[in-house]
């Protein structure tokens, strides 16, 4: 089959996949799935894996390479193995990026991503920037009958990373109160949706882009800032006093320094993008009893919540499209910030 593979670490980028010919996965275990990918979502993760900032994590010793990336993938069930009974050839699927056990207690209480005994295509073992993908069958969600997979691809992840923090935001949020949502790539504008049809709360977009601030107004934001050097004033000022909740979506770059500041009193910052630090005066910190909380990609049942809202069309994916072939043209195209959504790599 062909497939992309990343063959070193670079952390200026200066790398390129090499698309070639290896072997199709095959099934060694009776609940495991071979799917013909549909498409995969390119994710900044892939970014960060290329420039080496998972490598203590995932490949300390380098032994994983060359090795396959993509952890946002749908498609077709090929294969099964002998155990599986919910899914069958032919039947088309969007796979949580994390093929889970089922039996620890994590699993057990339904938070998947925590899973003990977990194994991550496209981090620790290959993915989908490929024509086949090996995953289980407890992975596995069927797509209603007018859904495609290159429609959902990136919601694997980036879809559910948007709808758990806009979930757990909604939480606090009531009619009235504010949530600005710091960048409107392909999880910021997820996310915008999926609090519009969790809360009543007043949102506020913030992005640099002009296409992706448009983008924004389209989907319902109710205020739209450009993130320019008096942001945290205006956000204040627009909101008198600053947002009940802030959802960072960039955490880099400097960005993670500003979200902290928009909050009013009793405020939340969520932390969904990585990369930099936060330092945060602890008087601040208690004087207006703000919390900074981290929030990780979604669980299965929260995939199975998104994949309602999006057929019901109620939550939908912005997305640009590349062949496999030209993953590096995309890869391009996602660090000088031209794609406005999410990039989906077309096997």
């Amino acid at each position: 089959m062909k497939a992309a593979r990343l063959y070193a670490y670079d952390k200026a980028m200066n790398v390129e996949l090499k698309i070639e010919t290896v072997p199709e996965p095959t099934i060694n275990s009776p609940d495991e799935v071979i799917v013909r990918v549909g498409a995969a979502g390119l994710c900044r993760t892939d970014l960060h894996i290329i420039e080496g900032v998972w490598r203590d994590e995932m490949d300390a010793d380098g032994a994983l390479l060359p090795y396959v990336m993509g952890h946002e993938n749908a498609g077709w069930v090929e294969a099964v193995g002998a155990g599986v009974k919910s899914v069958k050839p032919g039947d088309a699927v969007i796979c949580h990026p994390l093929r889970s056990c089922g039996i620890c207690l994590d699993c057990r209480r339904g938070e998947d991503m925590y899973c003990q005994n977990g194994i991550f295509p496209g981090l620790g073992t290959d993915g989908g920037f490929a024509e086949y993908l090996l995953t289980n069958e407890r992975a596995l969600i069927k797509l209603n009958e007018n859904v495609l997979p290159v429609e959902v691809a990136p919601m694997a992840d980036a879809g559910i990373t948007a709808y758990r923090v806009a979930k757990r935001a909604a939480k606090i949020l009531n009619p009235g109160s504010y949530c600005a949502v710091l960048g409107v790539g392909g999880l910021g504008h997820i996310a915008l949706q999926c609090l519009h049809e969790l809360c009543g709360a007043r949102t506020i977009a913030i992005e640099r882009s002009e296409a992706a601030r448009k983008l924004a107004r389209e989907l319902g934001a109710h205020h739209v800032l450009d993130g320019g050097p008096d942001v945290v004033a205006e956000l204040k000022d627009l909101t008198g006093g600053g947002a009940h909740a802030v959802i960072d979506f960039v955490g880099e770059l400097g960005a993670e320094q500003l979200c902290w500041q928009m909050l009013r009193k009793g405020g939340t910052h969520f932390i969904v993008g990585y990369g930099g630090q936060i330092e945060v005066p602890t008087l601040h910190i208690i004087l207006n009893e703000i919390a900074i909380a981290g929030s990780l990609v979604g669980n299965y049942m929260e995939l199975v919540e998104l994949m309602e809202l999006n057929a019901e069309g109620r939550v939908k994916m912005h997305a640009q499209q590349y062949s496999l072939d030209n993953i590096n043209t995309a890869i391009t195209d996602f660090k000088n910030r031209q794609i406005v959504g999410r990039g989906v790599i077309v096997p």
